[in-house]
């Protein structure tokens, strides 16, 4: 076959290809919608294959068409905000097992702050956390490549790989002089959603780290185990946001659900009419009246604010802490048929009444900021990213929704939370507020 016709032919499968991934995106099993392209959209993609197609000819090195595409494919999602993305087939599957509880790699939540990668928060018992690494570090290495020009999949990638394997994370923090270099060994990191505490034998306290598919049980389950160790006598709870970077939207409507009996919990609201949706609260299931406190922080992020936003919202609680992430979007995940995955921000959600919360975050009721007096000699406390500091974020649109108000590690029991005993002045906080509540409904009573 002549390199013209070679060429032609690879324009030919190229431009099927990227079609087909184009009709992918805009909605998996609706054929009609690749017709919805414009006919400007079809000569671009000419132009397009016309770059393939030079590239396959001329570049100095023989280049594979699939990584010409998805190359392609990464570059179209950057142009977009910065929770859109492409995930290569390996990428794809690392984020249905997170999903489901599980991966392995060293344990940290990251993001990029002013183009460099930076520490959100490392996961509690995990070789990150073990080693030392801390909220708002910056990775400026990964086994000696920097990281200024990699895409935060791509920094994703190459800290994660099998147990017992190394890697190594060269790390800038306020108080370093220089870099310093942290080795770490790879490990299973079950990330386990739910963990609880009893705290003075009649307060209880569930940290949720993130929201995964069985979240809403394994919180059914330590709300029952807080009852029976308080001998059914649970006076409060302080449920812990803090650090969670959210996470399935159902499982946080289900968390929500528990606490409130009726009225609007999250409306969401897309581009398409079928994406424009409201979750309201039922009556079945629905906790008793404890107090209840919310901690936040800004690592507090999507799925959590929307937890965080139903209870404020609806007073059904107190939110205390610092102002939160401020994700308001929804991203939906849309699987490829190589195995890859596509997952792209869909539509905006709105608190219950009607407050977009995108780049500003929510206000806690109660502002208690952190004190570490282990960070505190080396300066100030880090201040984490939020949404407002990424690149491409999406702009709060100030809408509110036209119909009605509203918006879209199990060890063994105790032993989970105390592996971090360091001074906590909100916690500490909301315990004082909640005995303190006991207190005034008692004098309250005795009127």
């Amino acid at each position: 076959m002549s390199d013209w016709k070679k060429s032609k032919h690879l324009k030919v499968v190229l431009l099927v290809l990227l079609v087909f991934v184009l009709g992918v995106t805009i909605g998996i099993g609706r054929s009609h919608k690749v017709s919805a392209l414009s006919n400007n959209v079809y000569e671009d993609l000419k132009g397009f294959t016309d770059v393939l197609g030079i590239i396959q000819r001329e570049y100095v090195e023989e280049t594979k068409p699939k990584s010409l595409l998805y190359g392609a494919i990464k570059g179209m999602l950057e142009t977009l905000d910065p929770h859109s993305a492409f995930l290569p087939p390996e990428n794809f599957k690392e984020m249905q097992e997170e999903t489901r509880g599980r991966f392995e790699g060293i344990g940290i939540e990251i993001t990029t702050k002013d183009n460099v990668l930076t520490v959100v928060s490392p996961i509690e018992g995990t070789p990150a956390f073990k080693a030392g690494l801390r909220a708002g570090d910056q990775i400026v290495r990964i086994d000696g490549e920097s990281t200024k020009s990699m895409t935060l999949m791509d920094a994703v990638k190459r800290l994660r790989g099998p147990k017992g394997s190394k890697v190594t994370v060269t790390i800038l923090r306020e108080g370093f002089t220089k870099p310093e270099d942290f080795t770490l060994t790879r490990d299973v990191i079950p990330v386990r959603s739910v963990r609880y505490e009893l705290l003075d034998k009649h307060y209880g306290y569930i940290r949720l780290s993130q929201f995964q598919e069985k979240t809403d049980s394994d919180f059914d389950k330590a709300i029952r185990t807080l009852e029976e160790e308080s001998n059914k006598d649970l006076r409060g709870l302080i449920l812990d946001l803090r650090n969670d970077p959210g996470g399935l939207l159902d499982q946080a409507v289900k968390i929500a659900d528990r606490f409130l009996d009726s009225g609007v919990i999250v409306s969401v609201e897309g581009r398409k009419e079928d994406q424009k949706m409201k979750f309201s609260a039922q009556a079945q299931d629905t906790l008793p009246p404890y107090p209840l406190i919310v901690l936040v922080n800004e690592g507090s992020a999507s799925a959590s604010e929307i937890v965080a936003g139903a209870i404020q919202d609806q007073g059904r609680g107190v939110i205390l802490g610092t102002q939160t992430f401020g994700k308001a979007s929804v991203q939906t995940i849309f699987p490829l048929r190589d195995g890859a995955g596509l997952r792209l921000t869909t539509a905006r959600y709105y608190t219950p009444k009607g407050r977009s919360i995108q780049a500003t975050g929510i206000t806690p009721d109660i502002v208690v900021k952190p004190t570490r007096p282990e960070e505190d000699k080396e300066g100030a406390v880090p201040k984490l990213p939020t949404e407002k500091d990424l690149q491409r974020h999406l702009m709060d649109t100030g809408k509110t929704p036209s119909k009605d108000s509203g918006e879209n590690k199990e060890k063994t029991k105790k032993e989970e939370v105390k592996e971090k005993k360091l001074p906590d002045n909100q916690l500490d906080t909301a315990l004082d507020l909640l005995k303190t509540w006991g207190i005034f409904k008692k004098q309250i009573k005795g009127k």
